[in-house]
């Protein structure tokens, strides 16, 4: 397997992201510029009187790590095993964001689903990787 660029996150020469750790770090980044994004465009909104600070939904923070996840999933060729790894990481996360916003129901929805973003993004991160590659190693 050989590197296809220098740059972060490091890739294979298909473009798949090489490590669990570059996934994390550029999954992680894109959760707290999501999360910043909607912080800003939340006080802008609420310093012009278009309703309270907080009151964004926090879930919208996992818009770049999503679109990470979806460039590595293209990257990877077409078969059950990008496919399988994705549903399951996706339906895994999902229900753990969901359980996250559970715990932080009382605060506001932009702290409860920024929380419920990055349980997302922890989990889908790990599964999907591991996932992907098992799978990939076990049908060829």
């Amino acid at each position: 397997m050989t590197e296809q660029r220098s740059g972060f996150p490091r890739r294979d020469a298909e473009g798949r992201v090489l490590t669990l750790g570059d996934l994390l770090g550029v999954s992680l980044a894109g959760w707290v510029i999501g999360v910043l994004a909607l912080v800003l465009f939340d006080w802008a909104f609420a310093s012009i009187g278009a309703g309270e600070f907080g009151r964004t939904n926090g879930w919208l923070a996992v818009i770049l790590p999503a679109w990470l996840y979806w460039d590595d999933f293209r990257a990877w060729e077409f078969g059950a095993a990008r496919v399988v790894a994705a549903l399951v990481a996706a339906v895994v996360a999902v229900v753990g964001g969901l359980l996250v916003a559970g715990v932080a129901a009382g605060l506001a929805p932009l702290l409860t689903g920024g929380l419920a973003a990055l349980a997302f993004t922890l989990v889908y991160a790990v599964l999907w990787f591991h996932g992907v590659h098992w799978l990939a190693r076990r049908t060829g």
